[in-house]
């Protein structure tokens, strides 16, 4: 199996910025896609950005132009770094690992971000 482990969340004053970390213990598939998704209290879970392999990327409407994704393939890690940050931006953010190809997908715990006017 593959274990993530992310870090990186806090508190933010609004205006202000973070990164977020994902590790993976592994990565035994080329081919697969590691994403950000978040969930606020009593929303849906939603994709906030995914990048594969290749580092082709995809963001929601509502980050676009504020956070960026990226790999270090090297060492299995995803990053999402979030400026601009306002407070609907708060919400457990949840690192996911998938290979479209075999059905396999992994989650991380998920790191709190509160961002504060």
């Amino acid at each position: 199996q593959v274990q993530l482990v992310e870090s990186g969340g806090g508190l933010v004053q609004a205006g202000g910025s973070l990164t977020l970390s994902c590790a993976a213990s592994r990565s035994i598939f080329r081919i697969n896609v590691m994403a950000w998704y978040r969930q606020a209290p009593g929303k849906q879970r939603e994709l906030v950005a995914a990048i594969t392999t290749s580092g082709s990327t995809n963001y929601a409407d509502s980050v676009k132009g504020r956070f960026t994704i990226s790999r270090d393939n090297a060492k299995n890690t995803a990053y999402l770094q979030m400026n601009s940050l306002n407070p609907e931006d708060t919400a457990v953010y949840y690192c996911r690992y998938y290979v479209p190809e075999v059905n396999f997908t992994s989650w991380g715990q998920g790191t709190q971000v509160t961002v504060s006017s």
